[in-house]
């Protein structure tokens, strides 16, 4: 053990460091080594997440100076996600559990839940809204948290990532949270919202296998989306309209896949998102222009299928 090392700000700096001079990948939650080492320091000492700056002199005894530093071992050793090891990730403002059984809450529709989904919404009714692939259900629960007069079902095909997200119900009180298991929308025969959200897997099979290690520790159920990417999109935009209400709306995450997906269908009015940190591969649509653009949407989705 380093014997130069004794307090918060020497330890946050030192895992900084190690962690670049390790090559790791940031990618789940946190997007850099010193926001990731400051993670894992206030984890191994049971500090909380904003901890003032005044406290960044406080002296480790020996005993926490080792549970930090395992942490950092395992963490280049074993390039496991620090979201995992600490088992905690916060999203939209909110702590939810976090293990393998399901990806790392990092959506940007965060920033949209907070933003209340406007200007998108435009100011109509929600009673009822979807998380089409909710995983860990943070975008459900995050949701039904900003929204607590709407009803929000959460669904996915794995039923680890659904046990994992009624721990988060339970330990976010989301009461207004009902969660189901379904292959997208196939156990859902006549539910229909006024809001749907999704952020289905959408990685490309070549993207898939070229990801960093950290990326192995995550279900690949919730990466994997085919050779463009897509797969999953697909089937979501042809059979959402028959689940939103007539003045419905989809929101839907496809990542790198954007360009791919406006080629495939260039016809369709996709809006997309800007963030404060630019595009970042999410677009809004008009149940109505799903309607107008259906058979060319279901003909794609449908090759898929065959």
């Amino acid at each position: 053990m380093p014997a130069e090392l004794a307090t918060i700000i020497d330890f946050i700096r030192y895992g900084a460091s190690r962690f670049n001079a390790a090559g790791l990948s940031f990618g789940h939650s946190m997007d850099n080594a010193l926001d990731e080492s400051t993670q894992l320091v206030l984890h191994a000492l049971h500090l909380p997440h904003d901890l003032g700056p005044a406290y960044g002199q406080a002296r480790l005894t020996t005993e926490e100076r080792q549970e930090v530093l395992s942490l950092f071992t395992r963490r280049i050793n074993e390039r496991i996600p620090a979201c995992y090891l600490t088992g905690e990730a916060w999203f939209a403002g909110l702590s939810f559990k976090s293990d393998a059984r399901a990806l790392v809450p990092r959506s940007p529709i965060a920033e949209l839940i907070e933003a209340g989904f406007e200007p998108w919404l435009g100011g109509r009714e929600v009673k009822r809204a979807l998380d089409m692939c909710t995983g860990s259900g943070c975008i459900a629960i995050a949701t039904a948290h900003y929204h607590p007069h709407w009803q929000v079902d959460g669904v996915d095909l794995s039923e680890d990532a659904l046990a994992l997200a009624r721990e988060n119900v339970e330990r976010l009180h989301a009461d207004n949270v009902r969660l189901v298991h379904s292959d997208l929308f196939h156990n859902l025969d006549g539910e229909v919202y006024d809001l749907i959200v999704t952020n289905p897997p959408y990685v490309t099979h070549a993207e898939t296998d070229a990801l960093p290690p950290e990326y192995r520790h995550e279900p690949e159920l919730g990466l994997r989306a085919g050779d463009d990417g897509l797969d999953l999109a697909l089937e979501i935009l042809r059979d959402a309209p028959r689940h939103l209400s007539q003045h419905g709306l989809l929101i839907c995450e496809v990542g790198e896949s954007e360009q791919a997906l406006a080629k495939l269908l260039p016809d369709v009015p996709f809006n997309w998102v800007e963030f404060k940190v630019g595009q970042m591969g999410i677009f809004v649509v008009e149940r109505e222009d799903l309607v107008a653009h259906h058979a060319s949407i279901k003909a794609l989705a449908d090759a898929r299928r065959a």
